[in-house]
């Protein structure tokens, strides 16, 4: 199989960070994209023109981050990072969705700063996406999810929604969460994928 992505990509971290923990990572060739790139031919893989996406033996191709992480945990027998019970299903669910949306609003305020000249960049566009961000991470910090027991997609994408706000915003967040700097660092530390797959510029 083969993996469109870019090393700064959260979503494509996601994903590797994922066929680490469920031991596949070495069925995986890992291709670097550029978004940017309209002679890229990841736009006629995926039409969208987004990473990551996931290319099967048989040509077949899956996308988003979501779809792919489901589709490699279903090729593995055993523990799964995407519960089948109801309640901790749509639990994992739910907090995939909010890591996901971390890291889509902080996009949106990278891309708003790096595309646009600073006379024309919309200044209210860039706080309602810093609310989203604030918001979220307020939410985490009162309702850290546990890291006893299983983990699952939802923990994962927190912690890559945290990595990304590292890489991006130069860590700013620690300084009000230290909650969330010690969940962190947990997840680190039962993770190993996680420091495996850190992106250094």
């Amino acid at each position: 199989m083969i993996l469109r992505s870019s090393g700064p990509s959260p979503f494509g971290r996601k994903v590797k960070i994922v066929a680490k923990m469920l031991g596949i990572y070495d069925q995986l060739t890992v291709e670097d994209s550029n978004t940017n790139d309209p002679a890229d031919t990841l736009r006629q893989q995926n039409p969208l023109g987004k990473i990551p996406i996931l290319i099967l033996e048989d040509g077949r191709k899956i996308f988003d981050s979501r779809v792919i992480c489901e589709y490699l945990d279903a090729q593995v027998d055993g523990t799964s990072l995407h519960p089948t019970e109801s309640d901790a299903r749509w639990e994992a669910l739910t907090l995939q969705a909010l890591g996901d949306g971390i890291v889509d609003a902080s996009i949106l305020q990278v891309y708003e700063s790096r595309m646009r000249p600073e006379e024309k960049r919309h200044g209210d566009w860039l706080s309602y996406q810093a609310d989203k961000v604030k918001r979220s991470l307020d939410h985490l910090s009162a309702n850290a999810p546990s890291l006893e027991g299983d983990l699952t997609i939802g923990h994962v994408a927190i912690a890559c929604a945290l990595g990304y706000l590292d890489l991006r915003f130069e860590g700013k967040w620690r300084e009000s969460y230290p909650t969330l700097v010690a969940w962190l660092e947990t997840f680190d530390a039962r993770v190993p994928a996680f420091e495996a797959t850190k992106f250094v510029a």
